[in-house]
């Protein structure tokens, strides 16, 4: 747990250092986020802070590899596939940052990062459904790249308010991290050293190291470089555990969650994402527009929309990320009944926060208007 704690720590210590950087070097490159209608903000921000992001990546890479215990994830080859696919991916997002790339240009360079991680065997070797289930190799291959797809631009949607994808980003892999390592002491012989793992540790410092300049008021935006990165990490660490655990380990004494629990997991950590990115694409679907084409009925959107400032959308977000992340996670820590009072609670909470807080406060402190 030490050396995990300290990649997190050197991840956000070199994310959080050279973000200033990165932020003079948008100004000089011109990438900044114009003001557009779907905005909230009202000044052009910088952007291109996944540069920053992916600085804080290689650094925990090196550092890990001349650690006693992680440097044992280099005897594969998957931490090169995740580094090189890191870089590809940043690269594109980087440049649609500065030029504004077509979206086909984008997917593909997302298909190509995805497939260079599967050559260097970030790919599912199985499918923890009905036992174990393991499907052709063109199957699996592809349905890796599926996964990258699919995160990637799911981080992308999300990503519309001041700080709002770096943390619901840092609480999955946050999520993610506890749930793997948990995981881990249920191999013979335990075994706590693995890629999945790391890439949670790092994925969870870059986030903390560039929330504070990301969060509202925003001094840089993390563009798509940042989101396209923070998509494909989090990816990466769902294939790598999920091809390649048993799916009746016992992490918990229930067997039943024992074997839904890994396929359950990247979903219910990823949900708001998703949730987000497939309410979009039916809303644009059904109005006759492709659905990539941007709009202002994103979640954060709504949140605002229903009264909420730009801070309070971004925080209450962050707990509807949080209760469904570790509400699931805590079925492989706690037995019975009681994760889904937590979670009932916590919803019951959340549910009337979002509803109600904004009348209440508009209550307590009235507006007050000038008279004429």
């Amino acid at each position: 747990m030490r050396e995990y704690f300290f990649i997190a720590v050197v991840a956000a210590v070199l994310t959080y250092g050279t973000t200033p950087g990165v932020r003079r070097l948008a100004v000089l490159l011109g990438a900044a986020t114009p003001v557009r209608a779907r905005d909230v903000h009202t000044h052009p921000i910088p952007r291109l802070g996944g540069l920053a992001m992916l600085v804080g990546f290689l650094g925990a890479v090196l550092v890990a590899s001349r650690l006693e215990h992680l440097s044992g994830i280099f005897e594969s080859l998957e931490i090169r596939g995740v580094v090189i696919g890191a870089v590809l991916v940043t690269l594109v997002g980087a440049i649609d940052d500065v030029r504004e790339l077509d979206w086909l240009t984008k997917l593909a360079g997302q298909i190509i990062a995805a497939g260079a991680m599967a050559f260097f065997g970030v790919q599912l070797l199985s499918v923890p459904l009905f036992g174990v289930t393991v499907l052709p190799g063109p199957v699996l291959v592809g349905l890796t790249v599926l996964i990258v797809l699919v995160t990637t631009n799911a981080v992308n949607f999300i990503d519309g308010l001041d700080g709002l994808a770096a943390g619901i980003v840092a609480i999955a892999a946050l999520a993610f991290f506890l749930y793997v390592y948990q995981l881990s002491y249920t191999y013979d012989p335990p075994n706590v050293i693995s890629t999945a793992t790391f890439i949670t540790a790092a994925t969870l410092g870059v986030c903390l190291g560039f929330l504070p300049h990301n969060f509202n008021p925003a001094r840089l935006f993390m563009g798509d470089a940042g989101a396209l990165l923070l998509g494909l990490l989090l990816a990466a660490a769902t294939v790598s555990m999920v091809g390649n655990i048993d799916p009746s380990a016992q992490v918990t004494p229930n067997a039943q969650v024992a074997l839904y629990l890994p396929v359950v997991l990247p979903l219910a950590i990823m949900s708001i994402p998703l949730l987000d990115m497939t309410l979009a694409v039916v809303r644009r679907t059904r109005r006759g527009q492709r659905p990539w084409q941007p709009d202002t009925q994103h979640l954060q959107h709504r949140m605002i929309g229903i009264g909420h400032s730009h801070r309070r959308a971004v925080l209450l977000l962050y707990l509807w990320a949080a209760i469904v992340a570790f509400g699931v996670v805590s079925f492989a820590f706690v037995d019975g009944f009681w994760p889904i009072v937590g979670i009932a609670l916590a919803t019951a909470l959340a549910i009337v926060l979002t509803a109600y807080l904004p009348g209440w406060l508009n209550r307590r402190h009235p507006v007050r208007r000038t008279p004429r």
